[in-house]
């Protein structure tokens, strides 16, 4: 799973519309996004879509503490709810935020540029 598919975890069954901070990682901002999530994270603390998101969010900024509690959180909600991704495909949070924890650990959210940046070469 490609992070422009795990980016965009929306609720399947229960939304209509895609979530504002999905849209903002959609389009590539991360500041705008990590203040709609935060908003909405304050008012839904157990909604594991906007842990996700939030989660990537963070992990886009380079707050990997944070990006992985966000993970961490929607991988303990008691409930675990169907997710679509940008990408189509269907999965429930629990098993998406375990994903997400493995991708933070692979430095899969980092752009391009900083994972350059962590290649060495051996002589």
């Amino acid at each position: 799973m490609s992070f422009t598919a795990l980016a965009l975890a929306l609720v399947a069954a229960t939304s209509v519309a895609p979530e504002p901070g999905a849209q903002s990682l959609a389009s590539g901002s991360a500041d705008q996004a990590l203040l709609t999530l935060e908003r909405s994270s304050a008012g839904q603390p157990r909604d594991a879509a906007v842990l996700i998101n939030l989660g990537i969010a963070y992990a886009q900024k380079g707050d990997d503490a944070r990006a992985r509690a966000a993970f961490e959180a929607a991988a303990a909600c008691d409930e675990a709810v169907e997710l679509a991704t940008i990408d189509g495909n269907v999965t429930d949070s629990q098993r998406l935020a375990r994903k997400a924890l493995k991708m933070l650990a692979r430095g899969e959210f980092r752009g391009a540029d900083a994972r350059a940046a962590q290649l060495t070469r051996r002589d």
